[in-house]
């Protein structure tokens, strides 16, 4: 993890929070604009990470953060009994050790070095959006009384984007439906049909000339091209039974697939070989794998975890120009086993990471290549993942790209 940097003195803090009250005048708004807001706060305290948790009624998301902190991005986090009151009648700053959080959080940070979290809320037009946190390896240290108000100050800057920014918030509740639902129910079947039938018709037409050619000219065909549609036609058909099961999951809202709780232990890196192996012949090119022999185990279901790679895997190439490769790496540490697949394609905006994951939600590029999508793939990606007590990220890559993130709890966690 990162190691803490020194607070700012007064005037380097005055000159800090100015440079940032300027670039969000300037228009830097949205998760943009909160992750300054979270660099800042880092920088002027001397923390080892921060982060900013957004409050919805679907609950509360790490949708921002700073160095020991990334890992969280996407993460649930449980919201504090105290936030669900106004700003005026909650405390504005709260320091609290690693053992009074939320046991469920505690678990999944303890053991990452953080001993102590101090933490303050923002609020806009008379409730909160959110609270900013900042984290320390120490358990007995204290901030300064400036390094607080600057944190206040700036808890209140990312109220204000909340206010102001149509981007925000990262998870939104929804729109307002109409009083019996009947014109909302309506354009979503008929958005749902013309993307639906716009993407079976291409694997059904790819089946459909194959299997005619077979048909028509199997006295003329040798063995090697007979092999060959034959082999298309099964790779098309296989495509075309996970699009059926990814449209009727996303139709009916659930994935079909059990909880964390339920299912055998299983070790994930095995898996994801056999996954790679099933993978589009094109996808399989140009995917570079770089997995551990083995992972620990994680419980739940075997083969949705397949679907989140070869989700995963699609999208990045659909967005990647000119094939570029794109990475499949595995991981754990002492709670979850994480898994990435990075790229190196057109990217993503920060603003758009947590857009990503809506439901018919797609980037509005012209060169996505032959895969059209109908954007369901990171939707249902979040919805096996989070059944499976696990969370996912997505966010701009270094260098270029992008990268996106699952991590599910191991099967038997470290003890803390």
């Amino acid at each position: 993890m990162a190691a803490p940097a020194q607070p700012l003195d007064p005037v380097a803090l005055l000159d800090r929070l100015t440079d940032l009250i300027e670039l969000i005048g300037q228009g830097e708004s949205g998760l943009r604009g909160l992750q300054l807001i979270v660099d800042a706060a880092a920088a002027v305290t001397g923390a080892c990470g921060a982060g900013f948790v957004e409050y919805t009624r679907s609950g509360g998301h790490l949708v921002a953060a700073t160095s020991s902190l990334t890992w969280a991005l996407g993460l649930p986090v449980e919201i504090p009994e105290h936030a669900v009151t106004t700003m005026i009648e909650a405390p504005h700053c709260r320091q609290a050790l690693v053992g009074d959080l939320p046991p469920e959080f505690a678990a999944r940070i303890r053991g990452r070095g953080i001993q102590r979290i101090i933490s303050t809320v923002g609020s806009a037009g008379g409730s909160l959006v959110g609270s900013l946190h900042v984290c320390f390896p120490d358990a007995d240290g204290r901030a300064e009384p400036y390094h607080l108000a600057a944190l206040r100050l700036l808890a209140a800057a990312a109220a204000r984007l909340y206010r102001e920014s149509a981007e925000l918030p990262v998870y939104p509740d929804g729109p307002t439906a109409s009083p019996d639902g009947q014109q909302e129910r309506e354009q979503g079947r008929d958005l749902f049909i013309a993307m639906t039938s716009h993407e079976l018709r291409t694997p059904v037409t790819a089946i459909k000339g194959y299997a005619d050619t077979l048909v028509e000219r199997w006295d003329s065909l040798d063995e090697a091209a007979r092999r060959d549609a034959a082999g298309v036609v099964r790779q098309r058909a296989r495509e075309l039974a996970r699009l059926i099961d990814r449209l009727l999951a996303a139709a009916s809202g659930v994935t079909g697939v059990s909880d964390g709780s339920t299912g055998a232990p299983f070790d994930p890196a095995q898996v994801l070989r056999d996954a790679v192996a099933e993978l589009n012949p094109e996808l399989r090119r140009v995917l570079r794998v770089n997995l551990p022999a083995e992972l620990p185990k994680v419980r739940g279901d075997r083969a949705s975890f397949s679907t989140v790679l070869t989700e995963l895997a699609t999208n990045a190439c659909k967005y990647s120009p000119d094939w570029v490769d794109v990475e499949l790496t595995a991981g754990a540490d002492a709670y979850t086993v994480w898994i990435r697949v990075a790229d190196r394609g057109l990217g993503i905006r920060p603003e758009h990471a947590e857009r990503a994951f809506d439901r018919f939600w797609q980037l509005d590029r012209g060169d996505k290549r032959q895969y059209g999508g109908v954007g369901l793939g990171l939707y249902l990606v979040r919805k096996i993942v989070e059944r499976q007590n696990g969370w996912v990220s997505l966010r701009p890559r270094e260098g270029g790209g992008a990268v996106a993130e699952v991590r599910l709890p191991r099967a038997t966690a470290a003890a803390g």
